[in-house]
């Protein structure tokens, strides 16, 4: 039998700016009982990596530029919430009524450029993503192997939306350490057929597989170790952007 197992980390503390989650995670695992070994996968929430680095932002802060208050008339959302989704955006990609989907600075499709306000204290507040996700992924794992001496991958989640489903999942916006994708192009399937497209976004799958224990409320479960996946490929140089897809690739393209 094959058998993964996804184990939430449970006492969490609240996390604060300037706070090590690397430590954090090395000593909850170990008193949990599930220590951190070589080929583990530490998939982590973005929001708590968005809490260490200090990226909360307060609307009171907040002074909205005049296309701010042309894009929130048009959104129906408070002017200071559009001005810090315009600070995160490269592009617009549709504004309506309630809805501002922009492509971020990194190249990612997002609705509110995934600022959001869930487990967030202050009723004014709001969590940005952080600046650089791989960065911030590749710090955390570099502190892992540093205090174990184990050779880890690490995965930053968020929650999102898909084009035409209902309801969200969660994928992976950082990877360090793990190549994004498992690619079976060019293997033969079980009639000797070779396979063409398949090409799986398997740190998605992984984040996915770890939302099922960290959950979306009041859990408190903002990391998960991913023990046993042997089909998850390691690798030093990947980026989440190799995910991105181009304009010119973009079978929906002009739809939004």
């Amino acid at each position: 039998m094959k058998t993964i197992s996804v184990i939430g980390l449970e006492g969490f503390p609240l996390v604060k700016t300037g706070d090590d989650l690397a430590k954090i995670i090395v000593e909850l695992a170990e008193d949990e009982g599930v220590p951190i070994r070589d080929g583990d996968i530490v998939a982590v929430s973005q929001k708590i990596v968005s809490k260490a680095e200090g990226r909360i932002m307060r609307l009171r802060d907040v002074k909205p530029s005049r296309r701010a208050e042309e894009v929130a008339k048009t959104t129906q959302k408070d002017p200071r919430f559009v001005e810090l989704v315009l600070r995160e955006a490269k592009r617009i990609v549709k504004a309506s009524p309630d809805t501002l989907i922009v492509e971020n600075k990194k190249g990612v499709t997002y609705i509110n450029a995934g600022i959001d306000k869930s487990n967030v204290s202050d009723e004014d507040s709001y969590a940005l993503l952080p600046l650089n996700p791989d960065q911030s992924a590749n710090k955390i794992r570099s502190k892992i192997m540093k205090l174990t001496g184990r050779k880890v991958a690490v995965i930053i989640c968020d929650t999102c939306s898909r084009p035409f489903r209902r309801g969200q999942v969660e994928f992976a916006i950082g990877v360090a350490g793990i190549n994004p994708f498992k690619d079976y192009r060019g293997q033969e399937d079980l009639f000797g057929y070779v396979l063409k497209v398949k090409n799986v976004a398997i740190v998605d799958e992984i984040a996915s597989a770890a939302e099922l224990v960290m959950g979306q409320g009041k859990e408190a479960v903002p990391v998960a170790i991913i023990k046993n996946l042997n089909r998850a490929e390691r690798s030093e140089t990947s980026s989440i952007e190799e995910l991105n897809i181009s304009r010119e690739e973009d079978l929906f393209r002009g739809i939004l």
